[in-house]
């Protein structure tokens, strides 16, 4: 609203000034012109604003920004160094703060005595004309204010010698002066007041009154700006806690100092890397500090720039001054004297805003050099701790070669140097095992943190493992009793409870077997059995094979001969039968005999001979015949021992009763 009605008041109450300013220019008495002795010093042009109001808010707004960024370097500390920066960095920025929050506060006074060289840029231009003409009548009353006084002067010292009508003509000059003084003050308060009202509404609807009530709210939400005692934001998530700042002029406590985990006692490749990505985020944050510093030394600078210049104007308008005053006259002093006192008030306003943004300055650059001296320090910490991980990573990569070329060596000495293809797939597996066992430890200590960490997890891991793949782990062990010194291969007959069949596929967990029927004189079933490896636990089905290199087994037949049989007769015929249907593979039967002997070591292999008993029964006496046949050909075999045992009871009488069966 302020903006709006001032235009058209101000242009009103200027066209009665200037019509009363040009009567107050015309009315002075041609009879006393100002004395000449000296040229009279044109008074000093008033000293502006440097911010506009929302320029102001603006500054605060970017100061309380950056004072917040203090959260994030507390975030960032981590170290007991890094608490040491960050204390002195958060005094330093307190002290910014207050100081950010004085200047704002000059410049508000400054802003409701004086305008602002800008301020009609954006008013239009009845309201530029409008400030222009009210300067140009406030310039022009002071003169005349000065004029007046030195007349009045002047007239009182020529009172004091006149004499007679002399006299009474000069105290009637004094009296006219008198009264003309008082109009022009009159006009002089009007005038300022209204250059106050003008200032106070300006082209940003910022009013002197409204700009330090918000100056001051804003005060309140940040307690570090009236320069006593000041937190410093909190992070939230962070282990350490920054405490209050001592109120000005109490000595600085010892800043807090967060416990911190030494890198040193990590070793893990995991935490070595994870501590290079966050010093990386680190610097990044610092650099980010510093350009939002870099930033705010910006902007006080700008404002203290035009400041430095105005102030060496007037300095230099006070030196002209001064040389001036080495020649004037009395009434000449007098006007100097008054534009000395303006000329000190200025530059006293303007000191008040210097003063706190040179300080500002100095603070920001510490606060920058802070800054760096961190950066470098973490600088430092990340390219030893990027070696470190280097190292490691190379020490990891150089284990690893390692191992898998003695693995590599492994393999080929078993794919030269051993010819059996049973005992080479064995080997060749226990490499496999173990590369891959050595493999995983050494990747897991390298990546792991503590070493108690380890143990404790690879104790849950082999727990857990234990309950719920029992099974599996026990037919994993089996398979290493299944491929010992007496155990499977593929190819080899076995039984498994009453299950016979050739193995077709030994695995890690289970077995595969080609069902046989008929004990093994049948032939292949078609079908396959599969057996877990941890049949070799179970008690109750047992597992039975050849042993190696051996393939042969004891078939037996039972028959009974009649009461009054000549049984040595008898036993002599039955013996040379089978011994004649033997005969072409009782050297190979021989051979596995003695292969018996070598691998078992022992003696208990025997003849492998067949060998008929008998033995006395109440219906007559009974004959057991055994005799070895060889797996490959036992259906054969069988049949030929048969026709000779046919023949041979042929020629006794009675014919005995034949039974057989396997051994």
């Amino acid at each position: 609203m302020l903006n709006i009605v001032r235009p058209a008041v101000v242009t009103h109450t200027m066209a009665v000034l200037a019509f009363s300013g040009a009567i107050a220019l015309g009315a002075a008495p041609p009879a006393t012109p100002a004395p000449k002795s000296a040229p009279a010093a044109q008074p000093s042009a008033p000293a502006y604003a440097p911010m506009t109001g929302p320029q102001v808010i603006q500054l605060l707004d970017q100061t309380i920004d950056w004072y917040r960024s203090l959260g994030i370097q507390q975030q960032t500390a981590s170290e007991p160094s890094d608490l040491l920066i960050l204390y002195d960095n958060r005094q330093t920025a307190s002290r910014v703060l207050a100081l950010a929050f004085e200047i704002a506060r000059a410049d508000a006074d400054m802003l409701a005595t004086h305008p602002i060289a800008d301020s009609g840029a954006d008013s239009g231009a009845d309201s530029d004309a409008a400030s222009q003409s009210l300067l140009q009548l406030q310039s022009k009353f002071a003169a005349q204010s000065n004029s007046a006084q030195a007349e009045l002067a002047e007239a009182q010292r020529g009172l004091t010698s006149a004499r007679g009508n002399d006299a009474v003509k000069q105290k009637a000059k004094i009296s006219e002066l008198r009264g003309e003084l008082d109009l022009i003050n009159t006009r002089k308060t009007l005038i300022a007041t209204l250059v106050t009202i003008s200032n106070e509404g300006d082209a940003n609807s910022f009013s002197a009154a409204s700009l330090k009530a918000q100056i001051d709210a804003m005060a309140i939400t940040v307690p570090a700006s009236n320069g006593g005692a000041a937190s410093a934001p909190v992070a939230v998530g962070t282990a350490t806690a920054i405490t209050a700042s001592p109120p000005a002029g109490a000595a600085p406590s010892a800043p807090p100092v967060a416990p911190s985990v030494s890198v040193a006692t990590r070793f893990g490749i995991w935490d070595l890397a994870a501590n290079v990505v966050r010093l990386s985020e680190k610097i990044a944050t610092i650099d980010n500090l510093d350009r939002r510093t870099a930033a705010l030394q910006d902007a006080f600078t700008q404002i203290r720039t035009p400041l430095v210049n105005q102030m060496r104007g007037l300095s230099t308008r006070g030196d002209a001054l001064a040389t001036q005053a080495d020649t004037a006259d009395a009434s000449t002093l007098t006007q100097m004297r008054d534009q000395l006192d303006a000329l000190a008030d200025q530059i006293k306003q303007e000191s008040g805003l210097l003063i706190p943004l040179g300080k500002e300055g100095v603070l920001l650059a510490q606060h920058r050099r802070n800054l760096a001296n961190w950066r470098g320090m973490i600088a430092n910490q990340y390219t030893s701790a990027l070696k470190t991980l280097g190292v490691r990573l190379a020490i990891l990569t150089a284990l690893l070669a390692v191992v898998f070329l003695a693995a590599e060596l492994w393999r080929r000495a078993v794919m030269n140097y051993v010819r059996d293809s049973r005992r080479r797939y064995q080997l060749l597996l226990l490499r496999k095992i173990a590369l891959w066992s050595l493999t995983v430890v050494i990747v897991g200590f390298a990546f792991a943190s503590e070493l108690g960490s380890v143990v404790t997890f690879a104790g849950l891991i082999t727990a857990g493992l234990a309950v719920a793949m029992q099974s599996v782990l026990v037919s994993i062990v089996g398979y290493f009793f299944l491929i010992g010194k007496y155990g499977v291969r593929v190819g080899d007959r076995v039984q498994i409870g009453d299950v016979t069949g050739e193995v077709i596929e030994l695995g890690l967990v289970r077995l595969h077997l080609m069902e046989i029927g008929g004990h093994g004189q049948l032939g292949p079933t078609g079908r396959v059995v599969a057996f877990a490896n941890s049949v070799v636990f179970q008690v109750s089905s047992g597992l039975f094979k050849q042993i190696p290199g051996v393939n042969f087994a004891w078939h037996e037949i039972s028959l009974t001969l009649p009461a009054g049989t000549d049984y040595v007769t008898a036993k002599d015929k039955l013996m040379a039968a089978v011994t004649s249907a033997l005969e072409d593979s009782r050297d190979e039967i021989l051979r596995q005999t003695k292969e018996i002997e070598r691998t078992t070591a022992s003696s208990f292999g025997g003849e492998s001979q067949p060998r008929v008993q008998l033995n006395f029964a109440g219906a007559g006496i009974e004959v057991k015949i055994r005799y070895p046949v060889h797996l490959s050909n036992a259906a054969e075999i069988d049949d030929r021992v048969s026709q000779q045992l046919i023949r041979a009871i042929a020629d006794l009488s009675p014919h005995p009763v034949a039974t057989s069966k396997p051994a």
